[in-house]
């Protein structure tokens, strides 16, 4: 069995699109079957986190960790599928995320214009139906909504 003893960023990079949690020796290990593990940076050195989506985008990447001579690796998917892994990426990286209002402001403009859209063509198919029925009382409370 496999769990994150300790996951502490060498240093953290963000840019626009992506957070870079960059690793190193003494700051990330892992306990399989008991034994302790040091993550050793011979192949991946960093997770790379979408800002926008907050998804890990590297997951072909492969870990080395090391406990005297063994070396094992374990791949970003692998890691991914630890709770105790995710639980403390989550806590790194949560600072580096984008605000939600951001995102959320211009989906909620976007979804209030198409609400408006929709009911304003609603509108219009009511007053249709109200020529067709010969109902002007219909007819003139509609018109006053447009």
């Amino acid at each position: 069995m496999v769990t994150v003893k300790m996951l502490k960023p060498y240093y953290i990079k963000a840019d626009n699109d992506f957070i870079r949690v960059i690793l190193a020796y003494q700051y990330f290990s892992v306990l399989i079957d008991e034994q302790v593990y040091q993550f050793v940076p011979t192949e991946a050195k960093e997770i790379r986190i979408n800002r926008k989506t907050q998804k890990v985008e590297n997951m072909g990447a492969r870990f080395a960790f090391q406990k005297g001579k063994d070396i094992v690796y374990l791949t970003m998917s692998e890691l991914i599928s630890l709770p105790d892994f995710l639980l403390q990426l989550e806590t790194i990286a949560q600072p580096y995320y984008f605000k939600g209002e951001e995102n959320t402001n211009n989906h909620n403009n976007e979804t209030a214009v198409t609400i408006r859209k929709l009911e304003k063509m609603n509108l219009q198919r009511l007053i249709d139906k109200s020529l067709d029925e010969r109902d002007e009382e219909l007819f003139h409370s509609l018109t006053k909504l447009l």
